[in-house]
């Protein structure tokens, strides 16, 4: 623990969401991360905060202490996913997720010998990328049934944020351009900027021209404390440039949270409140929630149908997500038919979308169409010889109703 508080050092937590779904009182904005919110496993167990961010305006801070904590049953957001049985399909194995939040501790529970850090990224003071990592691809610990989506992959952790957790355009671009050169197979972008920025919008065509899926929270995670009622609806970046997943969080019952921040563009929801994972320090469980946490699953489902489809280009990878998602209104990710589903049509036009810019080879098919001629006129001549067979019966038929008597003239041959 470094950096003692000097004044309150104020949180701003994505688990405020939780905690005002799972607790009769909001957390204290003032407070270190709270003991007193319970996990959503039916006992009422108390699980600490994880913050998304401390105040930028404080004096200085207390970097989250270790959880003392260890959450007894699988959450309902592993449950919703149905991880277990995914698990027996794909863990993301060989996969890289570059993750742009506040850092990943690279010994945390769960993840070791699994996570590389660039810089200061190494050094996660807040708490909340480690907490993420996990969600995307930690094996539980001890805990083997609060693993992530993708157990198999390895984290790449990048800074998009300083060391309070307060993000930038810079240092989200920079951290798009290392893991576009680190060629990280998907890359989870945990925050989300209020502007679009000129060079922001360069740094995420360059990383999918290199073929990373790029998923990114449609919305910041909201503060523990005040209200969302008065905030206009807006785009976020880099959820809304072209070709990104915008995920957006979503509660038990597949609808957002009340206080979160409205948004348009969205396209999956995943499970964004009372979620439970580990964090930098000790071996304890904290609960998190925002479209942070929604992200990550969505970037570790992201790993494991990559995984399995190796030969699927980043937009096949994106569009097996969305078309296997559950129908809703924001349609809600389901993992275990991303990795199972077959496609059908849909790989086929993926298959075409990549031959598009490929030279068009015209196939020779006068042997073919001289085949086609003969077969039409065979029918034909079939056609006309059992229409025969029908007139011959028809005047037969008539000939003996009139007793072989040939039939009667008109009246006009009469005159």
């Amino acid at each position: 623990m470094r950096r003692p508080v000097r004044g309150a050092a104020r949180l701003v937590s994505g688990a405020g969401l939780a905690a005002a779904l799972l607790l009769p009182t909001a957390v204290p904005a003032h407070a270190a991360p709270p003991s007193g919110m319970p996990a959503a496993d039916g006992k009422g167990q108390q699980l600490p905060a994880m913050p998304s961010a401390f105040d930028a305006e404080a004096d200085d801070v207390t970097c989250t202490p270790a959880s003392k904590e260890k959450a007894e049953k699988q959450d309902w957001s592993r449950q919703r996913l149905d991880l277990d049985r995914l698990h027996g399909h794909g863990t993301g194995a060989g996969v890289t997720v570059a993750l742009i939040d506040t850092g990943v501790a690279t010994g945390a529970a769960g993840l070791d010998g699994r996570v590389s850090a660039q810089g200061a990224a190494a050094d996660d003071c807040v708490g909340h990328g480690t907490f993420l990592a996990g969600l995307i691809a930690g094996t539980g610990g001890a805990s083997p049934r609060l693993a992530g989506v993708a157990p198999g992959a390895k984290i790449l952790a990048l800074r998009g944020t300083d060391e309070r957790g307060t993000a930038s355009a810079d240092l989200v671009v920079r951290a798009l351009r290392d893991a576009t050169e680190a060629r990280a197979g998907v890359i989870a972008v945990a925050v989300a900027l209020p502007r679009r920025d000129a060079a922001l919008t360069r740094a995420v065509a360059e990383a999918r021209r290199a073929g990373a899926v790029v998923v990114a929270a449609a919305t910041p995670d909201p503060p523990s404390r005040g209200g969302t009622d008065d905030i206009p609806s807006r785009t976020y970046w880099p959820a809304g440039e072209p070709g990104v997943l915008s995920v957006a969080d979503m509660l038990p019952g597949g609808t957002r949270p009340k206080g979160a921040l409205p948004t348009d563009g969205i396209d999956l929801a995943a499970p964004g409140a009372g979620v439970v994972s580990g964090g930098p320090r000790g071996k304890g469980h904290y609960l998190g929630g925002g479209a942070s946490v929604a992200t990550a699953y969505t970037a570790g489902a992201a790993a494991v149908v990559r995984a399995a489809h190796p030969d699927d280009s980043a937009d096949a990878v994106t569009r097996r997500l969305t078309a296997t998602a559950y129908p809703a209104d924001i349609p809600q990710l389901d993992p275990y038919a991303a990795v199972t589903t077959v496609l059908g049509d849909a790989a086929a036009s993926t298959a075409a979308d990549e031959r598009a810019a490929d030279p068009v080879t015209v196939r020779d098919t006068a042997s073919a169409d001289r085949a086609t001629g003969r077969a039409g006129l065979l029918v034909l001549l079939g056609s006309a010889a059992v229409l025969a067979v029908l007139w011959a019966g028809f005047a037969f038929s008539r000939a003996r109703a009139r007793g072989w008597r040939p039939a009667e003239a008109g009246p006009t041959a009469r005159e």
